[in-house]
């Protein structure tokens, strides 16, 4: 497995640790300890032209940094166009579930609590990556004349309207489209999406499933919440 990762960390002992590791993987890493040099390197800077600039396939950005919250740098590159479906873990040195579930609600696939395993987190880029590519898979689909989701251009539209899902966001509707009235428990869709690296906090699926909804307006109806056991999508 290849590809290019971006870790932003303020302590340059993380940012090496990790790097190594992620190159031991055969990835490219690009490694920045502030927000700054985070946009300099997306193109986000003022007055910066974007025509030259990689897009990464994973970023791991760090919740507390000198010159910017995580979190708001995960809401602003969500709200942009080409970057909206890049997934991001987040880490954390706080193991407030405040904290977790914020940057859930805000678009991050994923978060690891300092101190943490460098080969676990490079376990969690693989499979967040491996699903990813899975998305290709899956094709189009129309959903009650209102919602079309197109897996190749990782486009949803409703009522015409051009949608912008996370990658998690649109791994959990590509399982409910692909499962028609089939309901799903929390625990499942957690084992589906995570498997063994999973998350285990029920409300994780909960936060994400609402942002689902919220984003998917009059077509958020079409999923279900079975009380007491889960979720499914019907038309």
């Amino acid at each position: 497995m290849s590809g290019l990762i971006v870790i932003i960390d303020d302590e340059p002992d993380i940012v090496e640790l990790v790097s190594i590791h992620l190159k031991k993987a055969m990835f490219k890493v690009k490694g920045f300890y502030d927000a700054e040099a985070l946009y300099r390197f997306l193109g986000l800077s003022d007055g910066q032209c974007q025509d030259s600039v990689q897009i990464p396939d994973l970023i791991i950005l760090d919740l507390m940094l000198p010159d910017a919250d995580g979190i708001e740098i995960c809401k602003n590159l969500k709200k942009r166009n080409d970057y909206s479906s890049i997934p991001i873990i987040m880490l954390t040195a706080k193991g407030d579930e405040t904290d977790k579930i914020l940057g859930l609600e805000f678009g991050a696939d994923d978060y690891v609590t300092k101190p943490f395993s460098p080969r676990e987190l490079v376990a969690r880029v693989k499979a967040i990556l491996r699903r990813q590519q899975n998305i290709d898979e899956f094709g189009k689909f129309d959903i009650g004349g209102m919602l079309i989701v197109d897996a190749e251009k990782h486009e949803v539209v409703v009522e015409g309207k051009k949608v912008e899902l996370t990658s998690t966001e649109f791994r959990i509707l590509k399982l409910f489209i692909s499962n028609k009235s089939k309901v799903f428990s929390r625990y499942d869709i957690l084992d589906h999406l995570w498997g063994n690296e999973k998350i285990v906090l029920d409300r994780t699926i909960d936060v994400h499933i609402k942002n689902l909804r919220d984003k998917l307006d009059k077509a958020g109806s079409f999923i279900k919440n079975i009380r007491g056991i889960g979720y499914k999508l019907e038309e």
